[in-house]
């Protein structure tokens, strides 16, 4: 037996060597997807196939890359021809060949988000439609939505149900924006994210004799990860390649319907459940041993999933031990969640020596981080939010990169408008206002209309300087690579000089910023990496640009060590760490009360927090709080229907939490687990508040009636007796000692305080 293979368990090993028809591998988290996908890879290459045979689709650039680094391994260099990337850099870089059969030139531009919200944006003024009723983020996502289903926008128009959620929506003139945004982006010669799948399939669909059969011969073998993130559009194009009469039909997808967490985003979790139904002589091996975290996490998970009705069933099963069990914190508001969580953060790092790296804190949204900020910086512990503003959405980034772009795409609408008049050059609003008119009249590109625009002297001369630079970044871009173009663009363009006038810290991390970028360019040039035996590294600039579009966030993150790590549960996806802290566990946030609408949607927050979850090796702590301030209110909340969905055995055993407890009863007292054994000093016990004050229905007294001795109820609190009151008049300060909480004695300053007197 080859060396690779004897690495292997049983199950993995028949998943990598039945090379030939399709094959389903059902994936569980920790099970070794990668090395099975990988190892797969290998193997066909090591049978005889040649790597510029194999097509390997995957979601993120990072995921391709360590693909192809496993498989380095085992055959050495033919692992750089095998064609590995994800969907959309693949797809644009088959339709940079083919591009002339569908009316695009090969150097088409590719839009980010940015781009095409600022179209849309231009597209509403001028059909004189209210900017607010048509945002350009929801018009953006109807349209991406539509592109990912198929439907184009002569289908669109017609499609009656469409057409009624947009009049009940109050949008009714989407599908004309939707034309419109098309045209617009042909005329520019570009394409957005979705344009990359929308015009992929397009040009199989209108060349079934050339271009398929060119990329069937191509591609003898197919294989895509993550296949139940795939939405209709991946899954019709995957099909155009390998479903046609008398195929091979040599096709292996690689996911966890478990793990499905992207509906919002067009993934279809059917084209997972449902493949067999596609392809009938189907092999379906599932990968159930978990090599990732201990049993009572991996039972807890097999308990939550189980109350989804629509899966493909499995078993996960570790053999690394039953492990410390799960700890539950219940905190009487979201601010004292954050300070316990940095509290068992601390205690862990000590008494286990874990380090920040291998800590993270996972959330439903966004915006629950700052509390926990808060608190690592109270404590002095490093983290890191993911989740932020990327690299390449920075202002002086994308201005460099405005200019580079129009370099290579004179009709490239939103690079010219980005940086026709930056740094400023006497071309005025007005002026750009007129060119982009004449172009929506005539037909013709902003870049044709600059020199018929009717200007004053100055702007004219502006507009004739500007035209000269452009065209020279563009000779020196025929006959330079991508570095060198750069460099000219950067100086001779006005944005280095610019940005030098300010010396604040500000103005120097932009210009760090930008010097970032062209270091980038600059790797970019000197990589020696060939992707297959057929096309030599392609380091113009057209190329580079390419690249740098299809960046992920995840793909442009820099690489730290020493942080805990902050984000929510979708980033996470993927990922592991010795010790998770799952937070905010309440109905309406985690699951999200957009779930609550059909079983579906609850389904999907199930998996979500299966994800979670599993993203735990040795502790795991889950945290909910009985109150939480929205829009400046306290509000009580119930504990989610997740965690009554596990059995008690699997919590720690001084909890009284699991399928035998109501969570939702606020007058249980329970005890709280800090969630570290030892020699530590423990903590009293602490008891859960009896929290019954709605906000709705609590009167706060006037803060002169409050005396010494009078028992009192607080919002956050709760009952407490007011042991003395001190201080002046005008800053009357009460001693009140609460029942049930950590530190019961507080000081309120009155004037401040809402307190009913009981």
């Amino acid at each position: 037996m080859k060396s690779y293979l004897q690495e292997l368990n049983d199950v993995q090993r028949a998943a990598v060597t039945n090379t030939d028809g399709p094959v389903l591998v059902i994936a569980g988290p920790g099970s070794g997807k990668t090395r099975v996908l990988t190892y797969r890879i290998a193997h066909l290459i090591e049978e005889g196939v040649a790597p510029w045979e194999i097509l390997a689709l995957t979601f993120t650039n990072k995921s391709a890359k360590e693909m192809k680094a496993r498989i380095a391994k085992v055959v050495g260099d033919k692992a750089d021809r095998v064609w590995a990337g994800t969907f959309h850099s693949i797809f644009a870089r088959i339709l940079r060949v083919e591009a002339d059969k569908i009316g695009y030139a090969s150097s088409f531009t590719i839009y980010d988000t940015d781009d095409s919200k600022s179209l849309l944006n231009s597209i509403v003024k001028e059909m004189n439609l209210d900017t607010k009723v048509y945002a350009a983020n929801g018009v953006r996502s109807r349209i991406s939505s539509a592109k990912s289903n198929l439907i184009t926008p002569k289908a669109y128009k017609e499609n009656k149900e469409l057409l009624l959620q947009d009049k009940m929506s109050k949008r009714p003139y989407i599908h004309a924006i939707y034309a419109k945004y098309m045209e617009r982006c042909k005329k520019a010669g570009a394409m957005d994210f979705d344009d990359l799948l929308f015009q992929m399939f397009r040009l199989l669909h209108q060349n079934p004799d050339n271009v398929v059969e060119k990329y069937r011969k191509r591609f003898k073998y197919l294989l895509v990860d993550e296949f139940q993130d795939t939405n209709y559009l991946q899954y019709a194009i995957i099909k155009k390649f390998v479903k046609y009469e008398n195929s091979p039909e040599n096709l292996c997808v690689v996911g966890d319907d478990a793990q499905s967490i992207y509906a919002f985003r067009g993934a279809t979790i059917d084209n997972i459940l449902d493949l067999e139904k596609e392809f009938k002589n189907l092999k379906t091996f599932k990968l159930e041993q978990n090599y990732r975290s201990t049993d009572h996490i991996v039972q807890a998970a097999n308990e939550l999933i189980k109350n989804n009705q629509k899966q493909i069933p499995k078993k996960i099963w570790s053999d690394k031990g039953e492990g410390q069990k799960i700890q539950v914190i219940q905190a009487i508001t979201d601010k004292e969640e954050g300070k316990r969580i940095a509290d068992v953060i601390l205690e862990q790092k000590n008494r286990y020596h874990i380090k920040n790296n291998e800590i993270a804190i996972l959330y439903r949204t966004n915006s629950q981080s700052r509390i926990f900020e808060e608190y690592l910086r109270r404590y002095n512990v490093g983290y890191k939010v993911f989740g932020g503003l990327s690299f390449y959405q920075r202002k002086e980034v994308k201005d460099l990169l405005g200019y580079l772009r129009l370099t290579v795409n004179k009709r490239d609408e939103e690079a010219l408008k980005r940086v026709l008049n930056y740094p400023r050059r006497g071309i005025g609003k007005t002026t750009i206002d007129k060119i982009s008119a004449m172009a929506a009249e005539t037909g013709k590109t902003m870049w044709e209309c600059l020199q018929l625009v009717k200007a004053s002297a100055k702007a004219i001369t502006a507009i004739n300087n500007f035209i000269k630079a452009i065209m020279s970044f563009t000779r020196k871009a025929e006959n330079s690579n991508a570095y060198e173009v750069a460099i000219l663009v950067a100086k001779n363009s006005g944005l280095i000089a610019e940005m030098q006038k300010d010396q604040s810290l500000e103005g120097l991390g932009r210009i760090e910023n930008v010097n970032a970028l062209l270091d980038g360019v600059k790797e970019f040039v000197e990589n020696d990496e060939i992707i297959d035996e057929a096309t030599m590294p392609d380091k113009t600039l057209t190329s580079y640009l390419q690249n740098i579009a299809l960046h992920t966030d995840m793909d442009s993150q820099v690489e730290e060590t020493e942080f805990v790590t902050l984000m929510s549960v979708h980033s996470a996806k993927g990922l592991e760490f010795k010790s998770v802290f799952v937070v905010g566990l309440e109905e309406n946030l985690f699951p999200s009360f957009m779930s609550m609408e059909s079983k579906e949607g609850l389904d999907e927050e199930r998996r979500l927090f299966y994800v979670a979850i599993t993203r735990a090796e040795q502790y795991l702590t889950l945290s909910f709080a009985r109150g939480r301030y929205k829009f400046g209110k306290l509000r009580n909340d119930q504990p989610s229907r997740f965690l009554n969905e596990i059995s008690p055995q699997h919590f720690d055993a001084s909890l009284s939490v699991g399928g035998s407890m109501n969570l939702s009863s606020s007058k249980r007292q329970e005890r709280i687990s800090s969630g570290v054994k030892g020699n530590f000093k423990r903590r009293g016990t602490v008891v859960a508040p009896k929290f019954a004050v709605d906000p709705s229905t609590f009167k706060p007294d006037s803060p002169a009636k409050v005396q010494a001795g009078m028992k009192v109820l607080h919002l956050r609190f709760g009952e407490g007796r007011v042991i003395s009151i001190d201080g002046a008049v005008d800053n009357r300060v009460a001693t009140i000692m609460f029942q049930g909480i950590e530190s019961p004695e507080r000081r309120i300053m009155l004037k401040y305080a809402k307190l009913q007197i009981l």
